[in-house]
């Protein structure tokens, strides 16, 4: 049996945060060592649903007649958009805060248009993440990013007392690469698999794995893509088994699961 010591080292935490929720087990079994107690004072007035969308106004185009949002304005558009009767501006600023938010700086990135579609969309997901864990219909984001792979072009030198390792600036481009990244949304799982491309078939073997490999006894997985996996409402393929994979889709979510021969 490993020592409090030895679990700290392995997960990057102080031995006290493993004796609490050694403790936290004890006395209230898996779902206390897992789950936090109710902590007192009020709640939350935003759920995390009103408070993304209270980020997506604040990155939308103020009213019009107006250079910038307000935090008063953005606390009447969440009222009309949500079940709140009304909503403080400190409320709104303690979220935008949280979130990191400065709409009125130009250099930060902002949702370009928000829209019924967007919301519906935005909303979806949100609902499907808001989700109790269920084993037998994981959800799982899926995401792509392509990569430069470089090479040194002369020896690194190893660092010393005293002295840091040293690199050239100079690299070596080595072609290019892409990453597929798979992440449980309610448990420490992920994996990540390198391709040469993306094509709609690296995609497509992707969800086989998924289905075959990762899942194989979920009855239903269902996924939320970077971008839309799936050309039009389907794709359908058969594995060398000659197996029937479906892959549908709703606005940003993907259902994957097995079909007839």
């Amino acid at each position: 049996m490993s020592t409090t010591e030895e679990i700290a080292r392995s997960v990057s935490v102080g031995t006290s945060t493993v004796y609490r929720a050694k403790r936290r087990f004890v006395e209230g079994g898996i779902d206390g060592a897992i789950h936090d107690r109710p902590r007192p004072g009020a709640g939350r007035k935003l759920t995390g649903k009103e408070e993304a969308l209270l980020v997506a106004t604040a990155c939308s185009s103020p009213p019009a007649g107006r250079a910038q949002w307000t935090l008063e304005q953005l606390a009447g558009a969440l009222v009309q958009l949500t079940s709140h009767s009304k909503l403080s501006r400190e409320t709104v600023r303690r979220r935008l805060s949280e979130n990191d938010l400065k709409a009125w700086q130009r250099k930060m990135w902002c949702v370009p248009k928000v829209d019924s579609e967007y919301v519906a969309r935005m909303e979806d997901v949100l609902d499907l993440y808001a989700e109790p864990a269920r084993p037998e219909a994981p959800v799982v984001c899926f995401d792509e990013s392509p990569t430069q792979m470089i090479g040194e072009t002369r020896t690194p030198s190893p660092p010393a007392p005293g002295k840091p390792a040293k690199i050239d600036y100079e690299y070596r481009r080595n072609g290019t690469a892409n990453l597929f990244v798979f992440l449980d949304a309610h448990r420490p799982w992920r994996h990540v698999k390198v391709t040469d491309q993306r094509t709609a078939l690296d995609f497509a073997e992707c969800m086989r794995e998924l289905v075959d490999d990762h899942y194989p006894s979920a009855e239903r997985r269902r996924v939320n893509p970077s971008r839309p996996l799936c050309r039009g409402t389907s794709v359908v393929f058969r594995n060398e088994l000659g197996a029937l994979r479906v892959c549908s889709q709703r606005p940003g979510v993907s259902e994957s699961a097995e079909g007839g021969t």
